[in-house]
């Protein structure tokens, strides 16, 4: 007798095998699958004509790129693979093998749809009993763009590269004018010398219009800082108080000699990333709930830092529907902090709780643990806020902001391998980061119900 299991490769199946026997019944591409047939497709089903051959549904296309994203795998054309491949994606794909076009356009055309669809996952989400808004943080992370940052060009650059291609292009001309006196070099054919300067000369003139424009939206974002910051200087002139600090300068119009546009994706932006250096990115800005893990809100930013961040995710927070339930504090770390977004939690009716300055790693043991001070008697939002940071309440809730929006991010970069934007444009990088987003809370829902 064989002390090993036959191995047997020609046996043909008496009847046809089911992908729904090879898988286990907990498996995350059942969950998938049970998710989104529950999710109102009408909007995708509804863009379909219906002319010629049969397409694949959305239903199954849509599973196979959240699938993909949740287990890592974001390529179209490592998608059509694996639908051959894998047994979890043929169970998401019904045994079908939509090809990678085919994966790649859907992605592409239905990026809006999908967005929708964001919120309709919290929504089953909250029906399953799995999720009830109350305390959100946010961070935000750098996401590289699809663009290197080796295809940025500054102002600077591109003047001293217009004015070489300007003098070379004058030289040719020379030469033309002298090619029946003097002979020229071997192999110069100076027309076409001529004309590929000229197209690169079109493609730094619109680089540079590009880095006027954003210059000239700078200028005004920044005029109307320094006018507001003026005006609440002098007011407190005339309510005889001392303004603190120096007044503020006047901005400078025009673009400076740093100022950049890639000539890949000119939406993105070169970015401090965390370990030193500076990347071509995207700013993806995500709210998770404390309690769940699950991300609450999501968009993607081109600024570097995080103090613009605060508005938006509020917006997204007004939106959402009454039956999540309702929003109690916001916990952001200092990168968020400005007395503009503690105001505007303040009026949304959310408790702020955003740092004031970078938290110290050895506080003090009797600090810790010391008892609340008394309620400053002031009407100042910023003294209020800063009051209940210091209380134990305020650092028990602060101190869930690490182990939550933190850990999500080091989830999705390193466990789904999303790092990169696939497609280009800050549209579609908004797109791409709800569709991630959304693969998160799909495979998070799936743990929780599970526990």
């Amino acid at each position: 007798m064989s002390r090993f299991v036959p191995v047997d490769r020609d046996t043909a199946y008496l009847l046809p095998p089911s992908v729904d026997e090879w898988l286990p019944d907990d498996h995350l591409a059942r969950f998938v699958v049970e998710v989104i047939e529950q999710l109102d497709l009408g909007e995708l089903t509804r863009q379909y004509a219906g002319r010629g051959s049969a397409a694949h549904h959305p239903a199954v296309l849509l599973g196979l790129l959240i699938y993909g994203y949740a287990n890592g795998v974001h390529s179209s054309r490592k998608i059509e693979r694996a639908s051959y491949d894998s047994v979890a994606f043929r169970y998401v794909a019904a045994n079908t093998h939509p090809d990678h076009d085919t994966l790649a356009t859907f992605r592409r055309r239905f990026l809006k749809e999908v967005e929708a669809l964001f919120v309709q996952v919290l929504m089953l989400a909250r029906e399953m009993k799995l999720l009830k808004l109350g305390h959100i943080a946010l961070d935000g992370t750098k996401i590289d763009a699809n663009a290197s940052k080796h295809r940025a060009l500054s102002w600077a650059h591109a003047n001293k590269i217009e004015a070489q291609l300007r003098g070379e292009v004058q030289t040719l001309l020379a030469l033309a004018e002298n090619s029946d006196r003097a002979a020229l070099p071997d192999g110069m054919d100076v027309p076409s010398e001529i004309a590929r300067r000229e197209d690169r000369l079109n493609a730094m003139a619109q680089a540079k219009a590009k880095i006027e424009q954003r210059a000239g939206e700078r200028h005004q974002r920044e005029q109307q800082e320094y006018e507001s910051k003026t005006a609440k200087r002098q007011s407190q002139r005339e309510a005889g108080k001392k303004p603190r600090g120096k007044d503020p300068e006047p901005p400078q119009a025009g673009p400076k000699d740093s100022d950049q546009v890639n000539l890949t994706d000119e939406q993105s932006r070169i970015m401090p990333v965390s370990g030193g250096g500076f990347e071509q990115s995207y700013n993806a800005q995500a709210g998770v709930d404390t309690a769940t893990m699950m991300v609450i809100t999501r968009h993607v930013s081109q600024a570097c830092n995080d103090k613009r961040e605060v508005v938006p995710t509020l917006q997204q927070i007004a939106a959402l529907p009454a039956a999540l339930g309702e929003v109690q504090s916001l916990i952001t770390d200092n990168g968020f902090f400005s007395q503009a977004n503690v105001i505007a939690c303040r009026d949304a009716g959310i408790q702020p709780l955003l740092a004031l300055k970078r938290e110290s790693h050895h506080t003090c043991v009797l600090e810790r643990f010391a008892p609340d001070g008394l309620a400053p008697v002031t009407a100042d939002p910023v003294v209020q806020m800063a009051h209940r940071l210091g209380t134990q309440a305020g650092r028990a809730l602060y101190g869930l902001r690490k182990q939550t929006v933190e850990p999500v991010f080091g989830i999705i970069k390193r466990a789904m391998g999303w790092r990169q934007m696939s497609m280009r444009g800050l549209a579609k990088a908004e797109g791409e980061w709800s569709l991630v987003t959304m693969a998160w809370n799909i495979k998070r829902m799936h743990v929780l119900r599970a526990a």
